[in-house]
């Protein structure tokens, strides 16, 4: 099994190549295949290989893809579930019931895999220290052709299994559209002006300022002006 053969959907017809044709579903505290009624518990099956996928502009557009076989029904499938900001809690649930090999990976040095849009690889990701370069990484998002052509361009500066740092860069009226993460987070203007905004409160944040807020609280954000933000989550099992 590859360590990388590219797009989410290069990795699902990679797998299907190697008898992972299942299609698995969240249902409730099991794994569902509607393909011939099987439903099984943690207990039954296990995850052979995790690959995540780092959205090209979007952190919402981030997803992670479970490789999935059961020994005692002779299927094998894949799971594909948000993660990040864009985690469906009860999916995340499960996952932590789950065998995988995930502990023992997360132990070795990670870096970046090249993709077409962002070709420099071997980027540090996850070590035992990380040194991160928020000057050079913003000229790094102005650079790239998703910053010329759309309204937000962003990079995973870390990710780790307790927590994952994100850096944003937004336009001018760009919108990162409602939603909820899994864990605590904290937003921090590097540069421009932003409006951070919940069900109850909108508060304005300039360049150096930030704000806190606890896990599963509805959020959105507006750029009032061209801004990079830098995004903090802190969770167990991402």
């Amino acid at each position: 099994m590859k360590e990388n053969y590219g797009t989410l959907s290069e990795t699902l017809n990679g797998l299907i190549k190697l008898g992972y044709t299942h299609d698995f579903n969240i249902f409730e505290e099991c794994l569902v295949c509607h393909q011939n009624n099987i439903k099984l518990s943690p207990q039954e099956f296990q995850i052979d290989k995790v690959y995540r996928f780092e959205g090209a502009s979007d952190p919402e557009d981030e997803s992670i893809l479970y490789a999935i076989s059961s020994p005692n029904y002779n299927i094998k499938g894949t799971l594909v579930n948000g993660y990040g900001i864009s985690n469906d809690e009860k999916s995340a649930k499960l996952i932590e019931m789950l065998q995988t090999h995930l502990e023992v990976e997360n132990k070795e040095e990670k870096s970046n895999e090249a993709t077409t849009l962002r070709p420099d690889g071997n980027r540090i990701i996850d070590a035992e220290m990380v040194k991160m370069d928020l000057h050079k990484s913003i000229t790094q998002l102005k650079s790239e052709t998703t910053w010329a052509e759309n309204d937000k361009n962003s990079v995973t500066l870390l990710k780790s299994d307790t927590i994952r740092i994100v850096l944003i860069g937004l336009h001018k009226n760009a919108v990162l559209k409602p939603h909820k993460a899994i864990g605590a987070i904290s937003v921090q203007v590097i540069e421009g002006t932003i409006d951070f905004i919940t069900e109850n409160q909108n508060i304005i944040l300039e360049k150096g300022q930030m704000v806190s807020l606890q896990p599963n609280i509805s959020h959105s954000v507006v750029a009032h002006s061209e801004s990079f933000i830098l995004l903090t989550l802190v969770v167990e099992n991402l």
